[in-house]
């Protein structure tokens, strides 16, 4: 038997929890969030560093305080949260068929889907690096949850590959729980993390971060003891001659985040093969009628304060598509030109004077320096926005006004102008 429902939300991190409350909030009040993990909260339980809520709420909290917060919201509002229970698929019709210990196999029929899985760190089998299959190579987050959930240390010599934030801000916890961390290597010319964590989780604690190196042997038989480190040329082969060997118990991969489509792509959704995520429009809906995305299984933030903007955007659509149905208005692409990688949305919906503002996000290609962000439509500007510095490592977002939207009836292109 199939259960009816307005609304499902898949995932009960801070994307689904911001869903949930802005579908409640525009007047959704049949809605329930599926969540796999025994409480609400996703990864930001287990972040209990602050830098959290500086945008949204104007203070520093850490991961927990900040989704306390909106638990706290979904609790005031009487949301449906069902933890335990994992979401084995989504269809095209937006059935949505679940299993958990309590309830058994469900099966929901969705009037509307948000999709808010988040995302999964990269393994060391996407890597290819040579060497044993020795213990001691663990996930950043994986780290991250054994020390601060668990209250477990995984090594006490530490090597950490990739310098992403979480690589990053565990450098930072290790060493504050008395691990040595012996070195930061990351492949590209510059650090794919925040510059605010490199000050204070690498530089703050003398750290050092070996740009262009990659780990080149891993060696041990039983446990990791030792890593060799290699620089690597333009095209990021190793040099032979430049190896470096540190002795060391642990390696950390903080190698990159992949969101999880599995259920999107069982469903049909149209993928992005720059981000990985759903190809959305500037309401988050996908290529699936009813069924849109948010956070980080659309693509990966550096801040969970857009993480919550987004997904407060994907909820209050989800409930208008609840109301009026599929907005059959003609739409335009945006394309991703020159220097820029991944723009979301990929499209915007020309709907003449009810047009609303876009926040276009992206992230640059390489490094640049005062240099503008450029969207245009056949050589009319659109929208352009200078900095003195854009970085991979950071999300670029370019405001598009409602007002410059009017008359566009070709592709938008973003792209840097140097």
């Amino acid at each position: 038997m199939s259960i009816k429902k307005d609304l499902v939300i898949v995932g009960g991190g801070p994307a689904g929890l911001a869903a949930a409350i802005g579908a409640r909030e525009a007047g959704i009040e049949d809605l329930v969030i599926l969540e796999r993990e025994h409480q609400a909260g996703g990864i930001l339980r287990q972040c209990i560093h602050n830098g959290f809520g500086l945008h949204r709420f104007g203070e520093e909290l850490t991961g927990p305080e900040y989704a306390q917060r909106d638990i706290n919201r979904a609790e005031e509002l009487g949301l449906d949260i069902r933890c335990d229970t994992t979401v084995l698929a989504v269809d095209h019709d937006r059935r949505v068929t679940c299993v958990s210990a309590e309830r058994g196999v469900e099966v929901f029929e969705a009037g509307a889907v948000v999709l808010a899985m988040g995302c999964r760190e990269r393994p060391r089998g996407a890597l290819g690096t040579p060497g044993t299959r020795c213990a001691g190579v663990y996930t950043a987050g994986t780290a991250q949850r054994f020390v601060n959930l668990m209250g477990e240390m995984p090594g006490k010599r530490v090597v950490i590959l990739g310098s992403g934030d979480i690589g990053l801000i565990m450098a930072r916890r290790m060493t504050l729980q008395g691990a040595k961390v012996l070195a930061c290597v990351e492949l590209m010319p510059y650090s794919s993390g925040l510059n605010r964590n490199i000050v204070q989780c690498l530089e703050d604690y003398d750290i050092p971060l070996y740009l262009s190196h990659t780990v080149t042997a891993i060696e041990g038989r039983e446990r990791l003891t030792g890593v060799t480190v290699s620089a690597v040329d333009e095209r990021r082969r190793p040099i032979p001659g430049t190896e470096k060997h540190f002795d060391c118990d642990t390696l950390l991969l903080s190698v990159g985040l992949i969101p999880e489509n599995e259920l999107s792509r069982g469903a049909g959704v149209e993928l992005s093969p720059v981000t990985s995520g759903a190809v959305v429009d500037d309401s988050l809906a996908t290529s699936i009628p009813g069924v849109f995305a948010c956070g980080n299984v659309l693509h990966v933030h550096d801040l969970v304060d857009h993480v919550s903007n987004e997904s407060f955007l994907a909820g209050r659509a989800a409930a208008a598509f609840i109301r009026e149905g599929e907005h059959k208005g003609a739409s335009v692409r945006v394309l991703d030109g020159k220097g820029v990688r991944g723009v979301v949305p990929q499209r915007i919906r020309l709907q003449g004077a009810n047009s609303v503002d876009v926040q276009l996000m992206f992230r640059p290609d390489a490094v640049y320096r005062n240099a503008t962000v450029v969207a245009e439509c056949g050589g009319q500007v659109l929208a352009k926005k200078r900095a003195m510095i854009f970085t991979p490592g950071e999300m670029a977002v370019l405001p598009l006004k409602a007002e410059a939207l009017k008359g566009v009836a070709g592709d938008i292109t973003v792209r840097m102008d140097v």
